[in-house]
């Protein structure tokens, strides 16, 4: 009986930490798709307010850290419970620098636009289509991880090849840019820093969907990469 009462104890501290980290989840998630629309708009307060967001999750990461290693002392799990709390320490890690790659988005704007250059160059459109693939990747990952979901992270993780060959696109072209008419210069390198931070934040919930891969699976699989064709691992 005193085994089981601990069991469920731990069951119920590790599903705690988890539903804050889905919380925090939830909230880099609103930072980034807010940081686009400043990028999108120029909307000064909604960037500041999307930096300040900032300091909120970074508490939270602080917050959460503190939880687990405490889980640890105390539960010392064994296992996959093991594997779960590590797992979940690093994706705490992941949605912290997903903020801030969404306070660098927002900042950026806020800049862009207090220049008045962002007029130069159609900023938005060419990262429009890098924003809706990484931003539905973070979502995806976020879900898989609350299910513990490991076929929707393998999907998900496919994904990260076409962020990373529309980055190398947007930065080829903005080269261009540049090279013929220097008044864009300015806002092509602030819509490059932009989409380096969305690239980013898919690498990111790239890592997230292997955690889960981890707990679900054992399996430890980052620096490898799927089979063409059919989500497996070489």
């Amino acid at each position: 009986m005193i085994g089981e009462h601990s069991s469920k104890q731990y069951d119920q501290e590790l599903e705690a930490i988890r539903s804050k980290v889905l919380q925090m989840g939830g909230i880099v998630e609103e930072q980034f798709l807010e940081a686009m629309e400043c990028f999108k708009g120029g909307n000064v307060e909604r960037a500041a307010q999307v930096m300040a967001n900032d300091a909120t999750v970074n508490q939270l990461e602080v917050s959460l850290d503190d939880a687990c290693s405490h889980l640890i002392v105390r539960r010392q799990p064994a296992a996959n419970d093991l594997r779960t709390v590590m797992a979940t320490v690093k994706v705490i890690t992941d949605l912290e620098r997903i903020g801030d790659e969404a306070a660098k988005i927002a900042r950026t704007a806020r800049d862009m636009y207090s220049r008045g250059t962002a007029a130069n160059l159609q900023h938005y459109d060419m990262v429009r289509s890098i924003a809706g693939t990484t931003g539905q990747m973070l979502h995806d990952a976020l879900d898989a991880f609350a299910r513990l979901d490991g076929s929707q992270a393998m999907d998900l993780i496919a994904q990260d090849e076409i962020v990373d060959h529309d980055f190398r696109t947007i930065m080829r072209n903005l080269i261009t840019f540049m090279m013929e008419d220097p008044r864009t210069i300015s806002p092509a390198l602030d819509t490059l820093w932009v989409a380096k931070a969305i690239e980013r934040i898919g690498d990111h919930a790239k890592n997230i969907a292997e955690y889960v891969i981890y707990v679900v699976e054992g399996k430890d699989i980052r620096h490898t990469k799927p089979a063409a064709g059919n989500g497996a691992i070489e």
